[in-house]
């Protein structure tokens, strides 16, 4: 999943992207309203996590903001406000789901999951390419239909690939979503850790998937 995580405390804004990143989710991050506001209405996220109280304008602004250009945006308030007419207020503005701070990241987790069950997640649930798919929610893997072990770090690279299959996709994008790090030319991070997924997802099987366009960087695709 792309996750937008709206929320101005430092620590619990760190405290979630670790967290979803660690599920092998791409996570962006803004830290007032107006910046929030921006990247909701311009960008593409399967969920957005939104604070209320926040600098600039508050999450309650940005929710209209986001209902105003798209209706169905999955949306999870997570705040400390928790009056009832608190919490109603939220979902008569249009939000999915309403969790109060101090929360177990767990049970946002599962509250995320359930939001995007019940909004028929925009994107799949199963991504497929030729013979591999990538279960998104249960975070596993298949090819010709056995099952592949991958490492958290190798799924995230893995899911990311299989969103632009036929796409090349550069060292410094791939390194910038699935490690949210800028690329240091001099860095092979990204042709290591691509090497070891090939020796997961390719090696085994006749049919090879990722190929490399020198200079340029990866793309996911069959070829004869």
């Amino acid at each position: 999943m792309k996750i937008l995580v709206i929320e101005d405390e430092p620590k619990t804004a760190a405290f979630l992207k670790k967290g979803f990143m660690e599920e092998g989710d791409v996570v962006d991050i803004a830290t007032d309203g107006i910046d929030g506001q921006h990247l909701a209405t311009t960008g593409d996220y399967d969920v957005i996590v939104l604070d209320v109280m926040l600098p600039q304008r508050d999450g309650w602004w940005v929710l209209q903001e986001i209902r105003k250009r798209r209706t169905d945006q999955p949306v999870i308030l997570l705040t400390a406000l928790d009056a009832v007419s608190q919490r109603v207020k939220g979902l008569q503005l249009g939000a999915d789901d309403y969790l109060v701070k101090p929360f177990a990241f767990s049970e946002l987790l599962a509250r995320v999951r359930n939001v995007l069950r019940r909004c028929n997640v925009r994107s799949e649930d199963v991504l497929r390419y030729a013979d591999l798919e990538v279960d998104l929610l249960r975070h596993k893997v298949w090819r010709m239909g056995g099952a592949v072990s991958l490492a958290p770090q190798e799924y995230r690279l893995l899911a990311y690939l299989m969103r632009f299959p036929g796409e090349v996709l550069t060292r410094t994008r791939i390194a910038e979503q699935v490690w949210d790090m800028g690329f240091d030319g001099d860095s092979n991070v990204v042709d290591a850790a691509i090497r070891r997924l090939r020796r997961k997802i390719d090696d085994p099987y006749s049919g090879k998937l990722i190929h490399t366009l020198r200079g340029v960087g990866y793309v996911l695709e069959t070829r004869d």
